[in-house]
């Protein structure tokens, strides 16, 4: 009998040894309360698939906070000296005992080699499955959710994993993941239309009254390239590195970028490069229709006004595809809508990325779960580390929806406690991006839909704290209490003008409006900037925000009128140095190109 009862025992620790998952109960691993925008539709019709996205823990990641902060610094003695792709990727792979325990509960579910794919570190395991086995898998059930505009997907509030497991699975996605990535709301509208705060009009697309129109030089009534190589001293400049030099835009949601309107944007606007083309890389099923009635005005306007800007360096179009909408009737699979899952599995697994890249997509802050926005944001940072610069725009709601009234309310948080807060906006919250907000007219005022705020899930970031400080205390401690987190990463960093750009979108100009265009417009500039340090030898700039709070207050346009309601209220006014409208201020390139190339001078002989 004691025999027998020594064979159970050992047999049961056996057991749970190799197959821990048999006898180790689940635990919840996040629970969340959809956004208001949202509600529960119906159940999944009979075979809905799902693609999977494991995040599996990173022991290392502090490690390459460390390095970032050191080759960021301009007052390091390591400033510029980018990690590779290798040193990279060992700073964010799991444990090996992490990759063998989630290999072993995949496994255990039937899933074998493969239905996998993983990223080059292996810290993301992908699987596409049927929700029913997912179902099992995080003991949750998943429903199909409408939201407000009439667009459906499949998600669930809560999931599970085996106890065993928590600490080697960061996040499995998507499960409470109800965000919606779109591009900065452009606005297109008459050319003869009032420029009134309110009056711009919404996402229709309006063929110019006058299409003769020419170009202004101060800004004032149409933005081009001429007009911003002379307010931002980029006149005369002529690239020389461009040959080791690249800039790249993204593109998602069906956005084509059209090759022949860019010839006509340059012909309109710079005859000189009116032959100059793009690359397109093609993500996850990407297309780039190249008819006219394709031609997107988010893609159109990027690529005319990065690539305008910086020529003759060399762009790529990035076009990343995705599921087509979830129709709950056809049983079809979910909409992942995680636009840069796929690309950052994409532009990460390559061994030159372009120097500078510049993207326009984002949402509510409040919609992304926590662990997504970390593990995304940490992302970001790898890109930089490998010395790429992001810029993000800083999005068109001002610090919520754009609206003053306090009657209009709709900056709601979606904590189940339903308070008036402001709505700061992801990935710009994200500190491992430059945050680009928007700017209007001459001289230069605040543009009234810049977005700009704190972010209230990642914390101030050391780059920035006494310049934010300097704004908190000016701005006092009862103004808008409890509206927004003071300790909170503050945005943008940087702005550029906003306001009337002349784009060509299927062969017609129209003039476009938002932060949209305000960040290609920094990246193009960025890249030229690029160029100079490339031109005598200095690596790229790398993340870039370090150096603007230490260094670029001597170079940038202190923006200090205007400002950006919303949530009922008049938002933050723009005010002398760093403010949660236009940040530190626009570009003067020639001072800016003076800073880069002294700070890596003055590192290198401090160095020796």
């Amino acid at each position: 009998m004691k025999l027998l009862y020594l064979w159970i025992i050992s047999f049961t620790s056996l057991s749970l040894a190799v197959n821990p998952h048999r006898l180790v109960s689940s635990r919840l691993k996040q629970s969340i309360i959809p956004p208001r925008q949202w509600r529960r539709h119906s159940s999944p019709p009979p075979g809905s698939r799902i693609e999977l996205r494991i995040g599996l823990t990173q022991p290392h990641i502090h490690i390459l906070e460390n390095h970032i902060q050191e080759i960021s610094d301009p007052d390091h003695e390591r400033y510029g000296q980018h990690l590779s792709k290798n040193e990279v990727e060992n700073l964010v792979a799991p444990s090996n005992e992490t990759v063998h325990l989630v290999h072993e509960w995949l496994s255990s579910h039937g899933i074998e080699d493969a239905d996998m794919s993983r990223t080059p570190a292996k810290d993301w395991v992908v699987v596409n499955l049927p929700i029913s086995l997912v179902e099992k898998m995080l003991d949750t059930n998943y429903s199909v959710w409408q939201h407000a505009d009439g667009h459906f997907t499949i998600r669930t509030t809560r999931y599970s994993l085996p106890e065993y497991l928590l600490d080697h699975i960061d996040l499995v996605q998507p499960t409470t993941m109800f965000a919606r990535f779109s591009n900065m709301r452009t606005t297109m509208y008459r050319a003869t239309d009032k420029l009134a705060v309110g009056q711009i009009q919404g996402s229709s697309r309006y063929e110019l009254l006058t299409p003769s129109l020419d170009s202004q030089p101060n800004c004032n009534h149409t933005v081009t390239l001429q007009c911003l190589q002379s307010l931002y001293d980029i006149a005369g400049y002529k690239p020389q590195a461009y040959s080791r030099n690249s800039i790249g835009l993204t593109g998602y949601l069906e956005q084509y970028a059209n090759q022949e309107d860019l010839k006509l944007f340059l012909a309109d606007q710079n005859p000189g490069a009116s032959n100059a083309s793009f690359d397109v890389k093609l993500i996850d099923g990407g297309l780039n229709n190249q008819s006219s009635q394709a031609a997107g005005d988010e893609a159109n306007l990027d690529v005319q006004f990065a690539l305008g800007l910086s020529y003759p360096t060399p762009g790529t179009f990035y076009s990343t595809g995705g599921e087509p909408p979830f129709k709950p009737d056809l049983g079809t699979e979910s909409d992942t809508n995680e636009p840069y899952a796929k690309w950052l599995d994409f532009i990460l697994s390559q061994d030159n990325p372009p120097l500078t890249i510049s993207t326009s997509y984002g949402d509510h802050e409040q919609t992304v779960p926590e662990d997504y926005a970390r593990r995304t944001c940490q992302r970001f940072m790898e890109l930089g580390a490998r010395g790429v610069t992001l810029t993000f725009s800083s999005g068109d709601g001002g610090v919520g929806d754009g609206n003053p009234d306090p009657g209009y309310q709709t900056c709601i948080t979606n904590d189940g406690k339903n308070e008036t807060r402001f709505l700061p906006v992801f990935p710009s919250s994200c500190p491992y991006v430059t945050s680009v907000g928007g700017t209007r007219g001459i001289p230069e005022e605040a543009v009234f839909f810049s977005g700009g705020g704190f972010s209230n899930i990642f914390t101030r970031p050391w780059y920035q704290s006494e310049a934010v400080d300097e704004f908190l205390n000016k701005l006092g401690e009862n103004t808008y209490s409890g509206l927004f987190n003071r300790s909170g990463r503050a945005y943008p960093d940087v702005s550029a003008q906003g306001l009337n750009f002349r784009v060509f979108i299927g062969g017609k100009p129209y003039l476009i409006s938002g932060t949209s265009a305000s960040s290609p417009t920094f990246a193009g500039i960025i890249a030229l900037l690029n160029d100079a340090r490339l031109s005598v030898g200095l690596p790229a700039l790398g993340f870039l925000n370090p150096l603007l709070y230490k260094r670029g207050t001597e170079a940038l346009n202190d923006i200090t009128v205007g400002n950006n309601p919303g949530c009922g209220t008049n938002g933050f006014n723009a005010t002398q140095g760093w403010d949660p409208v236009t940040g530190l201020g626009t570009p003067n390139f020639n001072k800016l190109k003076e800073i880069v190339l002294e700070s890596q001078m003055w590192t290198m002989s401090n160095r020796k």
